[in-house]
C-alpha cells in the first residue's frame, strides 16, 4: 500500500504599507492577530533588516478591511508585549 504524499500548503505573506506622522513609509508583513484581554491585536515584520516587531490594535471594519489602533497606555502595550513573547516562545 503506498502512502499519499500530504504538501503542505504555503501560504502567502500578506503585507500592509504603514505611513508614519513624519510621512516616512515601511512595507510590513503581517505575522498575525492574537486575542488578549477581549482584544484583537496585530503582529507586524518592518521590511528593513532589522528584528523589530510592530504591535498595534487590530479592529476589523468590514470583509477584507480593517484598521490599526495606536496603544496608547503604556501599562496595556507592556502587557500585550508580554503576551506576544509569550505565544512566540510556544511556538
Amino acid at each position: 500500500m503506498a502512502q499519499d504524499k500530504v504538501t503542505p500548503e504555503i501560504e502567502e505573506a500578506e503585507f500592509i504599507t504603514l505611513e508614519f506622522d513624519d510621512g516616512v513609509e515601511v512595507e510590513c508583513e503581517i505575522m498575525g492577530v492574537f486575542d488578549f484581554e477581549g482584544k484583537e491585536y496585530i503582529a507586524l515584520i518592518p521590511n528593513d533588516d532589522t528584528d523589530d516587531v510592530y504591535i498595534y490594535g487590530y479592529k476589523e471594519i468590514g470583509e477584507d478591511e480593517f484598521e490599526l489602533v495606536d496603544i496608547e497606555d503604556d501599562a496595556e502595550f507592556e502587557k500585550v508585549v508580554a503576551e506576544f513573547d509569550k505565544i512566540m516562545s510556544e511556538e
